[in-house]
C-alpha cells in the first residue's frame, strides 16, 4: 500500500495535476484535467494488442476498441489519443485508416451511434442520433483514467469527416480536458452548434482541394462553411493574426499557420486530395498514395502541444 502511495505521488508530481479537482458541470460533463487513478495498477487489457471494451453513458452502453502500446508501463503516465471514424465507418476502419496503435500513445476508436438516416454518426451533423457524444466523450475519459495511468495533459482528439467534425465540436466544448485536436477531411455542419471554447485550443486541420464529400470551397446548402472561413473562425478565437504564413512545401502541399497565437492553428491544404486521410501508402480510403502522411504530423502537432 506504501509502494502505491509512493506511484500515485510521483505520478501527480510528472504530470504537475492536483488530485483534488473540481465538479463535473451539470451535464456530467468534465471539462478540466482529470487524475489518472488508474496509474500503479496492471493495464485491464492486454498491451500491444486492440480489444472492444464498453462504458455506459447517458443511460446507453457505448463501445470502443482500444489499444495500449506494448511498452506501456502502470508507473509511467502515456499520451491517449481519440480517434473518431467518418459516417457509416467503424472503430475498426477508424484504427486501420488513422494508424495511432502502434505508436507510442493509448489509442482509443470510440464507435458511433446509428443516426437518423441508418448509419453510423457523431454528434454535430444532421443524421446524427439524438445521443450526447461530447457526454459520452467524457465518460469515456473517466473510465479510461481510472484504469490506465494517462498522462492527464496530454489527451488529444482526431478525426476524419463527420469524426473530423465532431473533433472541432470538442475543440468548442472540451478543450479544459483534451489538449488539441486535429480534424481531417472535417465535416463542420451547423448542427455542432455554437462554438464558445473554456480556453484557446490548439488546432491541426487537413483537408484536400479535390474533397467531393466536404467540398473544400464550402456547401451552402447543406450549411458547410468553407475550410477557409472555418479556419478564420479558429484563427479569430485563439487570438491570431488575420492572415496565415503560408509555406509551400512542394507536391500540391501547402502548409498555413497562423501568427501571435494563444493556440496555434495550422492547416494542412493538399491540391487534388479527395476525400481521404492523407497517407503515402493505401489505405482504407483510397487505394491512391498521397504525397504526405497525415498521421505522424498529427502526432508532432499532439507531442508539441500538452495541456497548459
Amino acid at each position: 500500500m506504501r509502494a502505491r502511495r509512493l506511484v500515485i505521488a510521483v505520478v501527480a508530481a510528472i504530470t504537475g495535476t492536483l488530485l483534488a479537482a473540481p465538479a463535473a458541470t451539470a451535464s456530467g460533463i468534465v471539462d478540466f484535467p482529470v487524475p489518472s487513478a488508474g496509474c500503479g495498477h496492471p493495464a485491464p487489457v492486454p498491451a500491444g494488442q486492440s480489444v472492444t471494451r464498453t462504458v455506459t453513458s447517458g443511460g446507453l452502453t457505448r463501445s470502443y476498441l482500444l489499444h495500449v502500446p506494448a511498452d506501456y508501463r502502470p508507473d509511467r503516465p502515456d499520451p491517449l489519443v481519440l480517434s473518431f471514424h467518418g459516417h457509416r465507418r467503424t472503430a475498426e476502419y477508424q484504427e486501420e485508416l488513422s494508424g495511432f496503435s502502434g505508436r507510442s500513445v493509448i489509442a482509443v476508436y470510440p464507435q458511433g451511434l446509428v443516426g437518423t438516416d441508418g448509419e453510423s454518426a457523431w454528434t454535430g451533423a444532421p443524421y446524427s442520433a439524438a445521443a450526447d457524444d461530447v457526454l459520452f466523450t467524457s465518460d469515456l475519459l473517466n473510465q479510461l483514467q481510472r484504469e490506465l495511468c494517462v498522462d492527464p495533459r496530454r489527451v488529444f482528439a482526431a478525426g476524419k469527416s463527420n469524426g473530423g467534425g465532431f473533433t472541432g465540436v470538442l475543440a468548442c466544448r472540451l478543450s479544459g480536458r483534451i489538449a488539441a485536436f486535429a480534424p481531417v477531411s472535417g465535416a463542420f455542419y451547423p448542427q455542432g452548434g455554437e462554438c464558445h471554447p473554456s480556453r484557446p485550443a490548439p488546432v491541426l486541420d487537413f483537408h484536400g482541394t479535390a474533397d467531393a464529400t466536404i467540398p473544400y470551397a464550402g456547401d451552402p446548402a447543406r450549411g458547410l462553411p468553407s475550410i477557409p472561413d472555418w479556419l478564420a473562425g479558429w484563427a479569430s478565437r485563439d487570438g491570431c493574426a488575420a492572415e496565415p504564413v503560408v509555406r509551400d512545401l512542394g507536391d500540391g502541399v501547402r502548409v498555413e499557420r497562423w501568427r501571435s497565437c494563444a493556440a496555434d492553428v495550422v492547416h494542412y491544404r493538399v491540391e487534388g486530395l479527395g476525400h481521404d486521410w492523407p497517407s503515402t501508402a493505401p489505405n482504407p480510403d483510397s487505394d491512391v498514395p498521397s504525397v504526405i502522411d497525415a498521421t505522424p504530423v498529427i502526432l508532432r502537432f499532439f507531442n508539441a502541444h500538452p495541456l497548459r
